[in-house]
Parts: structure tokens; sequence; C-alpha cells
């Protein structure tokens, strides 16, 4: 498996929110059935106390290694209902790895899972076992769709490959245009569907800035695929700046690779 999107806890009930856990594999053109070995989570958000925090830590680190977490949580500002950090930690099991750009919600007492599996069954048996690992309270909502082959096609076609653009800038290099001649020919086969364009950056620089810059070159590459045959209706241009890093921005090779395009099948 690969967990290709973020994974969300909520955990403010009276005030806001609480970790984002954003879970992006290294290589983007794994297979659908990977063992999740080379996924970096990225922990951001606030929980109410460093014991919360710890316990979330720890069952991160157990479940994806302590080597591929990133942390990112602050600790204060938030509320949350008793023993919410163990229910929490129940629901962070080897299981989501099957999951591909999911989000996991827990606001209060209500889990919602989204994301995409390899089939039925898989989508069934999580939501039974969140279902079960939770006391009654809790109301778990499931929206898991069973579509991982149809993303694995932009997956392969992408190849883990950067787009490239000139630095500062959202003009698109030979280099870049180069890949998204490719692309092209792959997004053809979901003409009538509707595709995530999707920029992120790496963090240096504020963060509006990158987020503005995320999405101009979003908009970038919808033009360039447009001047290629896709519909203008087909494609979403997205910025999300520095938001959901795949890797630790503290290396020149973290960054770049944290500098990229995704493509997202959409509903």
């Amino acid at each position: 498996m690969m967990l290709k999107r973020t994974l969300t806890l909520w955990a403010g009930v009276a005030l806001l929110h609480g970790a984002v856990l954003a879970a992006e594999p290294v290589a983007a053109g794994a297979p659908a059935a990977a063992s999740g070995t080379n996924q970096v989570i990225t922990v951001t958000g606030a929980v109410p106390d460093q014991a919360t925090k710890t316990i979330l830590l720890n069952r991160l680190r157990e479940v994806y290694g302590a080597e591929r977490v990133v942390d990112q949580i602050t600790v204060g500002g938030v509320i949350m209902p008793a023993n919410w950090a163990q229910h929490v930690q129940a629901l962070i099991t080897p299981e989501l790895k099957s999951v591909s750009r999911g989000e996991l919600s827990v606001n209060g007492n209500t889990v919602n899972l989204k994301g995409d599996v390899g089939s039925d069954a898989t989508r069934q048996q999580l939501t039974s076992q969140m279902a079960s690992s939770l006391n009654p309270t809790y109301v778990v909502k499931s929206q898991l769709r069973v579509t991982m082959a149809e993303q694995a096609v932009l997956d392969q076609a992408l190849a883990n490959r950067i787009v490239e653009f000139e630095s500062g800038s959202a003009k698109i290099t030979a280099a870049g245009q180069s890949i998204l001649d490719e692309m092209s020919t792959a997004l053809q086969q979901f003409k009538g569907r509707r595709v995530e364009v999707i920029g992120h950056t790496d963090s240096q620089g504020a963060r509006n800035s990158n987020v503005a810059l995320s999405k101009a070159r979003a908009d970038a590459v919808k033009a360039y695929l447009v001047q290629k045959g896709m519909p203008p209706d087909s494609l979403i241009p997205i910025g999300m700046g520095p938001d959901r890093p795949v890797a630790p921005n503290d290396s020149d090779d973290g960054r770049r690779r944290n500098r990229r395009i995704e493509f997202n099948l959409s509903q």
C-alpha cells in the first residue's frame, strides 16, 4: 500500500482542531499493494498536552518506523473527549497502509475515513475494524472508494518524476514539458473524468507566497495540458504550498522532492 494523501486527526471539541498527519510515499509510482515502507508521515496541528502528543507519535513510529515520522505537532489550545488519545491510537493500525490518498478525521466522537482501496473486501474490513476498536459513543463514517487501479495509471505515467519550473516562477522548463507530454497521453484515457492537478512547494519562504506559487504552477500545467487536447473543465488546479511534504525539508534533496506536481483522479 501507499498512503498518498492527507491523514487527518481532529482533536478539538470545544476549541479548534487537532493533529494533521500527512502521509506520502517516497515512490509515487510504487505498486498499490506495496508494504508502505517508503512512506513519510508528516504530523502537524495541535493537541492539548505533551502526553497526547507522545501517545500519537509513539504509535505512528511503531506502525511506520521512527525515521519516517516527521513531527510538527504543537501542544495546547484544544480540548478533547476523555480517552481521545487512546481511541485514536487504536485507529492507527498497519491496515491503514491499504488506503491510498487517505484522510482519517476524528472530530470529537465522529470518525471519517476517506481514500482509495484496492477491493470492496478491504473497504468493508477497514470500516468494521475501526468501528470495533471504539466505544459506542463514536460514530464511524466511511467514504472509501475502490478506484486504486485507475489512479495507478496516472502514478505510473508520472513515475515519481518532478515537473520542473524555472526558479521562483510558474514557467515550465523543457524537461517539465516533456513529462507533461507523456502525462497528456495517460490523461486521454480519462476524458469525462475530473483530475486534480496539485502543486506543492518546499517550506522555504513565506507560506502564503508558496501557496500562491504552487497554485500558479498548477494553473500553468493545466493550461499546457489544455493545449494538448484535454477539456478545460476536466482539470482542477490546486495549490497546496508546503503543507503536504513527501520528505523532510532539512536537505536539498528533500526540498527538491517536495517541489512537485501531482495528478489525482477526483470523484
